[in-house]
């Protein structure tokens, strides 16, 4: 910029407002200052009068370069903390398989390799914790065994969630997280990995060795779904010896109930109707299971009856939380019978084919069940 004396001094918008365009982020100047000359102001030369710009390289006076020497020194603070988001948190090997039989999932941790140090003696005690997403935390997480003092920890664990519909497979999302274990304070997270279920083929075996990332925003809470709530039980029409034949009723197990309590559990437990009854004779109930969202029965029921009578018969299985002192929660049901839809309806026709024979399923809970009024 060449400056003539009795010619008043132009200066631009942009050299006025000038700003760091090093490579990176945009940051703000720390001292306006450092980009005007420090020389005895108006009585000066003219080298004095002259507003300097960092954008000038070579200009007179110590401001441009001092301005250059504090864009360099920025920069490099910016690479060394963005550096730090950068660190690698680790790696962790499982093995994941889907049994289509049984609809079950195994997740087989096998280990972490360099972890990040979370106690002050640069170790961890590090654990793995599985969420399938959507769906409650609590009521499909599983947890391995924690190692103590080690960066590189060797679980060979294997997790097990059941009730996996092949459905499931292919729009739920596995999250593998790995976190510290605080006796004193509350668990620190180190990492986690998040993998589509529908990468997994059924009854093959896959095998992962991922980088454990940051977790990725929250979504709002309208974009969460509900879990998915279901109930593997099996039904067998045959005959005993002396005896008038009838169904056997086995209720295994429940998958991802619905929390109906404050500590985010349930007292689940399951009854069993055969209608019409008007006798009201055909109750049937399970124990109830004590804070719980996976809770497993394994109790079997039997209804004395024909098989002409059955036929035209339905059966009712709901799922109650247990509540003292005041009247219980409902949580979901299925019925099956000749009036019945979908899986249930084939499950009661298989039931009906193949007399003596366990035919057993898994269903997926309703809200409301068709033709009946729920109550305790």
């Amino acid at each position: 910029m060449t400056v003539r004396k009795g010619n008043r001094l132009g200066i631009s918008i942009q050299e006025h407002m000038a700003i760091n365009v090093c490579p990176g982020p945009i940051r703000p100047i720390r001292q306006i200052s450092a980009y005007f000359p420090r020389g005895d102001g108006e009585g000066g030369g003219g080298a004095g009068r002259c507003l300097l710009s960092p954008l000038l390289p070579g200009a007179a006076g110590g401001g441009g370069s001092l301005s250059a020497m504090s864009s360099m020194d920025t920069s490099i603070e910016i690479d060394s903390c963005d550096s730090d988001d950068n660190t690698s948190l680790g790696t962790l090997e499982f093995d994941l398989l889907y049994e289509k039989a049984t609809s079950s999932l195994h997740c087989t941790v096998l280990r972490a390799k360099g972890l990040k140090p979370m106690d002050f003696n640069g170790l961890a005690d590090p654990y793995v914790k599985l969420h399938l997403l959507p769906g409650a935390c609590k009521a499909n997480k599983l947890k391995t065994k924690i190692v103590r003092n080690t960066l590189n920890p060797v679980w060979n664990e294997t997790l097990t969630y059941c009730g996996i519909t092949e459905e499931d497979m292919y729009r739920k999302t596995l999250r593998v997280s790995v976190c510290d274990e605080d006796k004193l304070t509350h668990n620190e997270f180190i990492g986690e990995s998040r993998v589509a279920l529908r990468r997994v083929k059924p009854d093959q075996t896959k095998h992962f060795n991922i980088c454990l990332e940051h977790p990725p925003p929250l979504p709002s809470p309208t974009a969460m779904s509900t879990a998915l709530r279901g109930i593997s039980c099996y039904l067998r029409e045959f005959l005993p010896p002396n005896a008038r034949g009838g169904l056997c009723v086995g209720v295994k197990r429940c998958a991802h109930l619905a929390a109906m309590d404050v500590n985010g559990f349930s007292d689940p437990y399951v009854k069993t109707y055969l209608k019409p009854d008007v006798q009201k004779k055909s109750k049937h109930k399970t124990a109830v299971i004590k804070k719980t969202l996976n809770p497993e029965f394994n109790e079997e029921f039997f209804y004395e009856i024909s098989f002409t009578e059955l036929a035209s018969k339905t059966l009712e299985v709901t799922v109650w939380d247990y509540d003292l002192g005041k009247s219980n929660d409902f949580i979901g049901g299925v019925s099956f019978g000749c009036q019945s839809q979908g899986d249930a309806l084939q499950h009661w026709i298989d039931c009906l084919k193949n007399k003596g024979q366990k035919v057993e399923r898994w269903h997926t809970l309703t809200n409301e069940l068709p033709g009946s009024t729920v109550q305790e």
